[in-house]
């Protein structure tokens, strides 16, 4: 009789677990598709911004006609990395609201910095190569959320290629070496479409520890910042050479 159990109360305990395990899933879902939306909204942003500056008189006031920098133009092109620091430093400090609005103010800046791309490349190139962004972002996004593989130990692997690769590009700006530029182009495109896959698995990682709690609006927002930067620069490193020269 000892080890006689009620099937009511299994029955009762099963359905329990899976009442909670539905719950999750469904939690998972939506920050997912939450982190999802803040991310393209901002891509969409960007490219919204870049568009109607590159075709309005206030360019000059950036940029010169070569697409070279003015003094405020620098100040842009730099803002960004200070709302990026802003964000990742004081995150724990500052409200969700602020956090929302930092991120807007990140796309905007993007925007302004990368209007130059439509004066260099010719429209056509872009679309294109926007496109098979967006096309392989999808796919390495997907696989680093269904994959059972553990891909935290390329992180540290990924970032060190990043930094190594921020090395080889301030050489190659004395240099001018074009073979080295598309060896830069071709790792850059490696390098961020390994960190989609990563990025990914570490945010849905993420929802088990912040799902429920007052932090998951911000750490909504970090994800999709997260985001944002490995499809921004897997475009950027694709234009390089895939992108038509006007």
């Amino acid at each position: 009789m000892a080890n006689w159990s009620d099937p009511w109360a299994t029955a009762a305990r099963t359905t329990n677990v899976g009442a909670r395990e539905a719950a999750y899933d469904a939690g998972l879902r939506s920050y997912m598709l939450s982190v999802y939306n803040y991310m393209a909204s901002g891509v969409l942003l960007t490219g919204v911004v870049a568009l109607l500056f590159a075709n309005s008189p206030y360019m000059s006031m950036l940029f010169t006609p070569q697409g070279r920098p003015s003094g405020l133009g620098w100040i842009v092109m730099l803002a960004p990395l200070g709302v990026v620091m802003w964000l990742s430093f004081g995150i724990n400090r500052i409200t969700e609201t602020t956090a929302k609005a930092l991120f807007w103010a990140y796309a905007v800046l993007m925007g302004l910095s990368l209007s130059t791309v439509l004066l260099v490349y010719t429209g056509a190139s872009v679309a294109q190569t926007f496109f098979a962004s967006a096309a392989a972002f999808g796919a390495l996004s997907l696989y680093g959320y269904t994959t059972k593989k553990d891909l935290s130990g390329f992180g540290s692997f990924l970032i060190m290629g990043v930094i190594g690769i921020m090395v080889a590009m301030l050489i190659n700006m004395f240099l001018r070496s074009t073979g080295l530029d598309l060896a830069i182009s071709i790792l850059g495109v490696l390098l961020f479409a390994g960190l989609t896959a990563y990025d990914t698995q570490k945010i849905k990682s993420m929802y088990f520890a912040v799902g429920g709690t007052a932090f998951a609006g911000k750490s909504v927002v970090m994800g999709a910042l997260q985001l944002y930067l490995d499809f921004i620069n897997m475009f950027m490193f694709l234009l390089r050479f895939m992108g038509d020269r006007r």
